[in-house]
């Protein structure tokens, strides 16, 4: 492990820097759904259906990320999967049907997906050294990334084609992986003090079924809540401009102001957790959760559906956090995985479904489906909190 606080420092930074460019380069690209729907003449069902190859591309490398981890390191995997997604940004301005736009988006979810397992593994080793619940820092990082990607997606939404926005996106990314990654690849991963070497793996081999069950259970907070931004991100925007008339740049300043309130309750959720303990950090953020959704999506306006928004960010904030580093505290890295892949699988799973809503009801009806897994969530919380040993 690191020999110095010096050294966990640098490392903290590093993997900070990459939590923010995933969400730059995620938030930028979708800010500009709305014209690649235009341009391609997709319908919301179709669109669903495009969105799905983000989803299974994310999926199905989840799966494989954690064994490439632990063959080659977290650190080397973040920062591949980070060049890849860069690239890849760049690629859905170019298509002009449906079908195109799904197997681009394949290879932005593969790269999507391994990015967040790699570097979340890392963030959760480093959290059990430091022994303080700062995981809702780094995805305070990833939630300021989004917001400056929107912000600055909407300054340009009237002006700058989408080609060339996200060209532009893909050259700052490569330009802060060049910097960020050669720090990262010289920094040692940290080792938990409680990490055995009969654990090659990266998973609690003596785990038995109530750890494992814990696990999942973990990762079905993490899936519920990460729906909920999965939704904000693809479908907020177009919500804003197709039911409620907002301007391509105020539609884009949804997601903005979703992704500023999850940051500043994200900067806030280490002492958050030092203060109330887990469990209810997650009942009482889940349940403001389901209030901001509901206002959101079914406020007559566009300036009561962005409060609305502002609000469920602040109480999905630190849900997501919470449920990956405690299941990677029961389960070590194969933990991580098995949290990641269910969240960010929720994440990545809930834009075709509400397109699918969409198109079966209505998309204001399709987005309080959020606020029923946030609900969801909160059940799940409380029923568990006793068992998985939080407060």
């Amino acid at each position: 492990m690191p020999g110095s606080r010096d050294d966990l420092t640098r490392l903290r930074v590093t993997l900070t820097a990459f939590f923010a460019l995933d969400g730059f380069v995620f938030a930028g690209w979708v800010v500009r759904i709305p014209d690649i729907k235009e341009q391609t003449g997709a319908s919301a069902g179709a669109l669903g259906m495009a969105l799905l190859g983000v989803s299974a591309g994310a999926v199905v490398t989840m799966t494989l990320t954690g064994r490439l981890c632990r063959r080659y390191g977290s650190h080397p995997v973040t920062v591949v999967c980070a060049v890849l997604l860069c690239l890849s940004v760049a690629l859905p301005p170019l298509t002009h049907s449906a079908l195109a736009l799904g197997a681009v988006l394949l290879l932005f979810g593969s790269a999507y997906g391994g990015i967040n397992v790699a570097f979340n593994s890392a963030a959760v080793d480093l959290v059990a050294v430091l022994r303080r619940p700062v995981m809702p820092s780094f995805h305070a990082a990833f939630s300021l990334g989004g917001m400056a990607g929107a912000g600055l997606g909407g300054l340009v939404a009237g002006s700058l084609s989408p080609a060339r926005h996200l060209l532009a996106l893909t050259l700052t990314g490569l330009l802060v992986t060049l910097v960020a990654g050669r720090a990262l690849l010289r920094c040692e991963p940290a080792a938990p003090p409680d990490r055995t070497p009969r654990e090659p793996d990266g998973a609690a081999p003596g785990r038995d079924g109530r750890t494992r069950r814990l696990v999942l259970t973990f990762g079905l907070i993490a899936l519920c809540t990460a729906y909920g931004e999965g939704a904000m991100a693809d479908w907020g925007a177009l919500h804003l401009k197709e039911d409620l008339g907002a301007s391509p740049g105020l539609a884009a300043a949804g997601y903005s102001c979703f992704a500023l309130a999850m940051t500043v309750g994200r900067l806030t959720g280490t002492t958050l957790l030092e203060r109330l303990g887990r469990t209810p950090t997650v009942v009482a953020g889940g349940t403001v959760a389901v209030a901001g959704m509901l206002l959101g999506s079914l406020a007559p306006s566009v300036w009561a559906a962005l409060f609305g928004f502002a609000v469920t960010g602040l109480g999905l904030a630190n849900l997501f956090p919470v449920a990956v580093e405690r299941a990677g505290a029961l389960g070590g890295p194969g933990g991580v995985a098995t949290a990641s892949t269910l969240g960010y699988g929720g994440m990545l799973l809930g834009p075709p479904a509400i397109g699918f809503l969409a198109e079966w009801f209505s998309l204001p009806a399709a987005l309080t489906s959020v606020a029923v897994l946030a609900a969801v969530a909160v059940l799940v919380a409380l029923t568990t909190g006793r068992a998985a040993g939080s407060r």
